[in-house]
Protein backbone atom coordinates (compact mmCIF):
# COMPACT_ATOMS: atom_id res chain seq x y z
CA UNK A 1 0.00 0.00 0.00
CA UNK A 2 2.91 2.35 0.57
CA UNK A 3 3.77 2.21 -3.12
CA UNK A 4 0.30 3.22 -4.34
CA UNK A 5 0.83 7.01 -4.02
CA UNK A 6 4.22 6.73 -5.68
CA UNK A 7 2.73 4.69 -8.52
CA UNK A 8 -0.07 7.21 -8.98
CA UNK A 9 2.43 10.08 -9.10
CA UNK A 10 4.51 8.24 -11.74
CA UNK A 11 1.42 7.59 -13.89
CA UNK A 12 0.37 11.25 -13.69
CA UNK A 13 3.92 12.35 -14.51
CA UNK A 14 3.93 10.06 -17.56
CA UNK A 15 0.53 11.25 -18.80
CA UNK A 16 1.20 14.95 -18.31
CA UNK A 17 4.86 15.26 -19.35
CA UNK A 18 6.34 12.30 -21.18
CA UNK A 19 3.47 11.27 -23.46
CA UNK A 20 2.81 14.77 -24.91
CA UNK A 21 6.54 15.28 -25.51
CA UNK A 22 6.75 11.98 -27.40
CA UNK A 23 3.75 12.92 -29.55
CA UNK A 24 5.24 16.34 -30.32
CA UNK A 25 8.58 14.78 -31.28
CA UNK A 26 6.88 12.22 -33.54
CA UNK A 27 4.86 14.96 -35.27
CA UNK A 28 8.02 17.03 -35.84
CA UNK A 29 9.90 14.03 -37.26
CA UNK A 30 7.03 13.33 -39.67
CA UNK A 31 7.02 16.96 -40.82
CA UNK A 32 10.80 16.95 -41.36
CA UNK A 33 10.74 13.70 -43.34
CA UNK A 34 7.88 14.99 -45.55
CA UNK A 35 9.70 18.17 -46.65
CA UNK A 36 9.86 18.67 -50.42
CA UNK A 37 11.04 21.24 -52.95
CA UNK A 38 8.85 24.33 -53.00
CA UNK A 39 7.78 24.11 -49.36
CA UNK A 40 7.91 27.43 -47.52
CA UNK A 41 9.49 26.99 -44.10
CA UNK A 42 10.65 28.89 -41.03
CA UNK A 43 13.94 27.88 -39.40
CA UNK A 44 14.63 27.84 -35.69
CA UNK A 45 16.81 30.92 -36.25
CA UNK A 46 13.88 32.84 -37.71
CA UNK A 47 14.75 32.68 -41.41
CA UNK A 48 11.84 32.42 -43.83
CA UNK A 49 12.63 30.59 -47.04
CA UNK A 50 11.59 28.23 -49.80
CA UNK A 51 13.21 24.82 -50.16
CA UNK A 52 15.09 24.51 -53.45
CA UNK A 53 17.20 21.44 -52.69
CA UNK A 54 17.24 18.41 -50.42
CA UNK A 55 20.41 16.46 -49.62
CA UNK A 56 20.13 13.92 -46.82
CA UNK A 57 20.33 15.81 -43.53
CA UNK A 58 20.64 19.25 -45.15
CA UNK A 59 18.33 21.42 -47.19
CA UNK A 60 19.00 24.41 -49.38
CA UNK A 61 16.74 27.41 -48.79
CA UNK A 62 16.19 30.38 -51.06
CA UNK A 63 15.74 33.32 -48.70
CA UNK A 64 15.88 36.07 -51.36
CA UNK A 65 16.49 36.39 -55.09
CA UNK A 66 19.85 34.79 -55.86
CA UNK A 67 20.48 34.07 -52.15
CA UNK A 68 20.57 30.44 -51.06
CA UNK A 69 21.65 29.03 -47.71
CA UNK A 70 22.32 25.50 -46.62
CA UNK A 71 20.81 24.49 -43.26
CA UNK A 72 20.31 21.28 -41.36
CA UNK A 73 16.96 19.64 -41.81
CA UNK A 74 16.56 19.69 -38.02
CA UNK A 75 16.81 23.51 -38.07
CA UNK A 76 13.39 23.74 -39.71
CA UNK A 77 10.95 24.79 -37.01
CA UNK A 78 7.72 24.79 -39.02
CA UNK A 79 6.05 25.09 -42.37
CA UNK A 80 4.67 28.49 -43.32
CA UNK A 81 0.89 28.65 -43.61
CA UNK A 82 -0.17 28.56 -47.27
CA UNK A 83 -2.16 31.79 -47.27
CA UNK A 84 0.56 33.88 -45.66
CA UNK A 85 2.78 35.78 -48.13
CA UNK A 86 5.30 38.48 -47.31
Amino acid sequence: MAFAPLLIIMVIFYLLLILPAQRRQKKTQQMLSALKNGDKVVTSGGLFGTIVGLEGDTIQLRIADQVKVKVLRSAVASLQPEGKEE
